[in-house]
């Protein structure tokens, strides 16, 4: 079968995915070891590339997180709720943290040998590589990005679309208006304005999605607008009126400029170097096709009953390069 000259670019945002699958996945190894983060990722990576058949695959790792973001706001992810434990064993993993770590440095080390490119880049978030990827790099080709993740619902375009593997289906443009009344390309003011619980940013009193876009309107629209816009706007409505949300905003506009250095993917949280790191692995990275050794390294970690043979077929798809 052959595919489009524009087969899209995967980007894997690797721990999100990763996540979802480790608290939940109940599968061991016949070992006798928890094997469910390996098994469901690997799995969701499968899925993917034989459902959009992608002219590359990104696998992008988290970098210990972003110290620009922490110098803007010493908060950022602070007190953030550890993720919950796969419960399907009560005390049978004495050391779930340890175990996690076991099956990502499992999972990177399968993955070298199928025909994907695993990028990670220290001190910084998978959300600012693949913002970069997706607003550079890649900025003429499709992508699709899986992840759960809103952080990426800014990037979405007619060129770019996200799978979601929460919901289990691909969020669009068009899926981002119909829920929130706000286009992706004002998702992030909006989010400036509404805060992030999940990484301790907090927003603005009283301002919710369907709260803002019914104060601001333009926020719907596919012209892209500003967070001083906005603050302008808010300043202007306040005037003889009661309406508390435009005087909370009025009383805070440090807070919604900070949050839009915290939340707008580009490359402001990048550094050079950091920048040319992504260049250099995405221009020098060997691509492998070694199914005998994959389907050893499944073998001797106990994964007997995960399908190698079919993984490894799907991924070879994968053109030699993108």
């Amino acid at each position: 079968m052959t595919y489009p000259s524009d087969r899209p670019v995967l980007l894997v945002d690797a721990l999100n995915v990763f996540m979802r699958h480790f608290v939940a996945n109940p599968t061991m190894s016949d070992q006798g070891h928890h094997a469910g983060g390996i098994v469901g990722f690997l799995k969701s990576i499968r899925y993917l590339v034989d459902q959009i058949h992608p002219s590359e695959v990104c696998i992008i790792w988290e970098g210990g997180g972003s110290s620009r973001r922490r110098t803007i706001f010493k908060d950022y992810k602070s007190g953030r709720r550890p993720q919950k434990l796969n419960r399907f064993y009560g005390d049978d993993i004495p050391d779930t943290v340890e175990n996690k770590n076991y099956q990502v440095s499992k999972c990177i080390e399968f993955l070298k040998l199928v025909p994907v490119k695993q990028i990670y880049v220290s001190d910084c978030e998978a959300d600012d590589v693949i913002g970069y990827l997706v607003k550079n790099r890649y900025r003429d080709r499709r992508c699709v990005i899986a992840s759960s993740d809103r952080d990426y619902y800014q990037l979405l375009s007619s060129k770019t679309i996200q799978w979601s593997p929460g919901q289990k289906k691909f969020i669009t443009v068009g899926e981002v208006i119909r829920k929130f009344n706000i286009h992706p390309v004002n998702f992030c003011v909006a989010r400036c304005f509404c805060g992030d619980g999940s990484d301790a940013i907090p927003g603005i009193k009283g301002a919710g999605f369907k709260t803002l876009v019914k104060r601001f309107p333009e926020l719907s629209s596919s012209e892209c607008i500003t967070v001083d816009e906005i603050l302008t706007l808010s300043e202007q409505r306040a005037v003889g009126s009661k309406i508390k949300l435009y005087h909370n905003i009025n009383d805070n506009q440090d807070v919604v400029r900070r949050n839009w250095r915290l939340m707008y993917l580009d490359i402001t949280n990048l550094s050079a170097s950091q920048i040319q790191k992504i260049d250099s692995i995405i221009d020098t990275f060997e691509l492998s096709r070694n199914k005998i050794k994959l389907m050893r390294s499944l073998m001797q970690e106990g994964l007997l009953t995960f399908d190698a043979d079919a993984f490894f077929m799907t991924l070879n798809t994968v053109p030699k390069s993108g």
